[in-house]
């Protein structure tokens, strides 16, 4: 009875995950954004998984290898990726051009990650604990908009990007 029990419970659980599941496949000719990975998450700190990842493209799809790899049609910038990826690092093309961000614009790695710039700092504040103070900036980051800005730790940005801190700590005026 227990073993009927638990055989009954693994397959609700599993018709419950399987039901969730979306098996993407692509035909060839399809149209299809590949993902690129944030680095902002290597400042002490810091938060990676504020921004969402974006993706580049879209490509064409050349030719289907295997069950859950597909070969794309990759630009000559492109030249020195290897051009066929699992299908969990591609995403259904749908026209809306502010989603595009163009391979040319920024700099990716063999691994097909980013690092994160920051543009500059758009405010201050100072949060107050119990018996601390932590001065915050909110930061704006290249490829991204002022919606998507983020409070940092101010000793950690001045720290990786100095750049940023130089006539601001001065006179400080707030972007908006």
């Amino acid at each position: 009875m227990i073993r009927q029990r638990l055989q009954t419970t693994q397959s609700r659980r599993k018709s419950y995950a399987d039901h969730r599941k979306k098996g993407l496949e692509f035909e060839i000719g399809d149209k299809v954004f590949l993902r690129v990975t944030p680095l902002k998450g290597k400042i002490k700190g810091g938060k990676g998984k504020k921004l969402q990842p974006r993706y580049i493209g879209p490509f064409n799809i050349l030719q289907r290898i295997g069950k859950v790899a597909y070969q794309l049609e990759l630009p000559a910038s492109l030249s020195w990726i290897h051009d066929v990826f699992h299908v969990s690092l591609l995403k259904e093309y749908h026209l809306d051009p502010t989603h595009i961000l163009p391979p040319e614009d920024i700099e990716l790695d063999k691994s097909l990650a980013y690092e994160e710039r920051p543009i500059r700092v758009l405010d201050r504040k100072v949060k107050d604990l119990r018996n601390k103070q932590i001065p915050l900036v909110k930061v704006l980051w290249k490829h991204h908009d002022v919606e998507e800005a983020t409070w940092e730790l101010e000793k950690d940005m001045q720290e990786k990007y100095p750049n940023l801190f130089t006539a601001q700590d001065m006179n400080f005026e707030p972007y908006y």
